[in-house]
């Protein structure tokens, strides 16, 4: 699933990720850590068992090359920032521009992440499934 060009496996997962409200981050497979590995550590080696099954020794590319899922698990991070309205008094300007004071009022989960995880999931379920029609209507075209 997925193109090496201009719709990338990756790019719609990150898309549909950083479109979730609250979520300040996305990476996958070694993400950030793999700018500091060189080139033939971080490579993905291909193995075939004898009976037909491909795979890597490693998944350092998250189950994604060149845009394009590898028949690997795709794995990811979503990294979620704080809540901002709290009950404590802050400072802040108000629309005169002159400085004022705000405090949270009703009723505000102090926490995203217990519905973060379905979200996440959901998310995801439709960009695969979106790379999965995609896919049929190319493999149709046949």
């Amino acid at each position: 699933l997925g193109e090496p060009v201009f719709d990338k496996l990756h790019a719609d997962l990150g898309k549909a990720m950083l479109s979730i409200n609250a979520v300040h981050g996305f990476d996958y497979g070694s993400g950030f850590d793999g700018s500091e590995m060189r080139g033939s550590d971080h490579n993905d080696i291909f193995l075939a068992d004898g009976n037909g099954n491909i795979s890597t020794s490693t998944n350092y590319a998250g189950g994604i090359l060149g845009g394009i899922s590898s028949g690997m698990d795709i794995n990811f991070r979503v990294a979620f920032k704080p809540v901002a309205t709290i009950m404590t008094t802050q400072e802040t300007v108000n629309v005169a521009g002159e400085a004022s004071e705000i405090k949270g009022k009703g009723r505000h989960d102090p926490c995203v992440v217990p519905r973060a995880v379905a979200i996440v999931e959901a998310m995801a379920a439709l960009v695969i499934a979106d790379h999965l029609l995609r896919n049929n209507m190319y493999q149709s075209l046949k």
